[in-house]
């Protein structure tokens, strides 16, 4: 945990702000990490984990000093600073700070994304639609990243796991299953927060245990099932670690969960070099309104606890509180393949885990597949209780 005495940043200066050694201008975008042989923009390559000029094949060490770890953030601490820089910022007393990083927003769907070197795409990676190159702006002020989670699938990997996800989507349609999904994928960055928390909860319920007790007689008897009450109450701590909440908007969150768990112990310090020749997204939720979605996930959990703690065959639950102390964070991005593909004039997206491999997206189905499913799964349940009858 960070001494919240100690500056995380200086209030004067950029919010994230790192060295670019051999920096260049280039129509307004910066040529950060430039071939030493040839003098193009290397990228960060997957399969070697290093810089790689893509013309003429030479190698760079990414520079990660040894001695040097993810910290942890006082959450409070941040909170006040950003709160304090936003009041200088309204009474214009504190200029922009440039970052050394570019930024572009997709006109279409808002996405905002952050890249170094030159533009490397023109489609926008969420939603596949065209980037107005001429939008380009330097980024500004943000809370610093604080460890990055290295592609460790490559496009070709990303492109195999797909195709196996496409065959095994058993009520898509059959020309979709022939034919797969034809598009191009996007290596991005996205935005996650990450919360620790200690917990100390209070609550307070019954458990219910079941029996069963005979009722009626002769034709009419049967046995039916009832339950006793007993009080429950009690006490406990609980720490949570590295709860992960998406910082952008406008992604299919529900398909960004499924891909979880990432090796988050993979994680290593920002690097800005890491991002050469991709994407990263900015945050569009605030440190404050993640780690609200991130109580939701932590409240889940206690009350699993709490039903745990009670026991019994049933729960109730009547009053559950909950303290929250020592809340830090950490900003990381961890990266993911993204790809926008069309189906009969529709509009769908996919999302590939690069570091696992895990792939989740929409898909269209074929409704006469669904519609047969149905009427067997009837025409069994009929078959079923036609035979118990007789």
């Amino acid at each position: 945990m960070s001494d919240a005495s100690s500056p995380i940043f200086e209030e004067s200066e950029s919010l994230g702000s790192t060295s670019s050694v051999g920096q260049t201008t280039d129509e307004g975008k910066g040529r950060i990490f430039p071939c030493e042989s040839c003098g193009a923009d290397l990228e960060f390559n997957i399969g070697v984990q290093l810089l790689k000029c893509p013309f003429c094949g030479a190698e760079k060490k990414i520079e990660l000093p040894p001695d040097r770890e993810i910290e942890e953030q006082d959450f409070h601490a941040m909170l006040e600073r950003m709160e304090r820089l936003h009041e200088k910022d309204t009474a214009g007393n504190l200029r922009e700070v440039s970052t050394g990083e570019n930024e572009v927003r997709c006109e279409s769907c808002g996405g905002t994304v952050v890249f170094l070197g030159t533009l490397t795409s023109s489609e926008c990676p969420y939603c596949g639609s065209p980037i107005q190159r001429e939008h380009v702006h330097s980024s500004t002020r943000r809370i610093p990243v604080d460890g990055v989670l290295p592609f460790l699938i490559d496009r070709e990997k990303a492109r195999s796991n797909l195709s196996a996800w496409v065959k095994s989507r058993w009520f898509a349609p059959n020309d979709f299953l022939k034919r797969g999904i034809d598009g191009k994928f996007h290596g991005v960055y996205l935005p996650f927060w990450t919360y620790d928390s200690f917990t100390f909860n209070r609550y307070d319920g019954e458990r219910g245990e079941h029996y069963w007790v005979t009722v009626g007689s002769g034709k009419n008897q049967q046995r039916v099932r009832r339950t006793r009450w007993y009080s429950a109450s009690g006490e406990f701590q609980r720490f949570f670690d590295d709860v992960l909440v998406l910082a952008g908007k406008g992604l299919p969150r529900k398909y960004m969960t499924a891909l979880e768990p990432w090796p988050l112990s993979r994680c290593v310090p920002f690097n800005q070099q890491m991002l050469a020749g991709h994407f990263a997204r900015t945050y569009d939720i605030s440190l404050k309104e993640g780690f609200g979605e991130a109580k939701s996930r932590i409240e889940t959990a206690i009350e699993r606890d709490v039903r745990s703690r009670i026991g019994g065959d049933e729960q109730r639950i009547h009053s559950l509180k909950t303290w929250y102390s020592a809340i830090t964070f950490k900003h990381l991005l961890l990266p993911t393949w993204l790809m926008a593909y069309r189906y009969k004039e529709k509009s769908f997206q996919l999302v590939v885990n690069a570091a696992t491999g895990e792939v989740q997206g929409q898909r269209p189905y074929s409704w006469v597949k669904i519609t047969f499913a149905v009427l067997g799964g009837l025409a069994a349940a009929l078959a079923v209780a036609f035979s118990a009858s007789n």
